[in-house]
């Protein structure tokens, strides 16, 4: 049972549709998807032999993007997951206790799974 309203329900339906978008955008800008998992990239690597310069650039854009498209894919992935469990029915229920999140909770952050307590 939903401890939160239809509206509500809606409300932030909208909000983890909006940033699956915003998330699925800066990976796209970030990295490349390959098999089913997003990969960092540096912008315009050809695989051409580049200069040194260049190629200390491009390692650098590398060092950046790396650990930021896993971080938007792991985001992307609770978001996914927050949207299933509002399709199942589970949404809001707190993956440690079973109990209800609260709605204050849900609304700072769609895609939590459990209490503040807990995270």
């Amino acid at each position: 049972m939903q401890h939160f309203s239809k509206e509500d329900a809606q409300e932030l339906r909208s909000a983890l549709e909006a940033e699956k978008n915003n998330l699925e955008q800066e990976l796209r800008e970030h990295g490349k998807k390959q098999g089913g998992d997003w990969q960092g990239t540096a912008a315009g690597f050809s695989g051409n032999e580049p200069d040194e310069t260049d190629l200390a650039d491009t390692m650098e854009e590398l060092a950046t993007n790396v650990p930021l498209v896993e971080a938007l894919e792991a985001r992307l992935k609770d978001v996914m997951d927050a949207l299933a469990k509002m399709d199942s029915g589970t949404y809001g229920i707190c993956e440690k206790t079973g109990k209800p999140i609260p709605i204050a909770r849900l609304r700072a952050n769609p895609a939590a799974r459990t209490h503040v307590e807990h995270s």
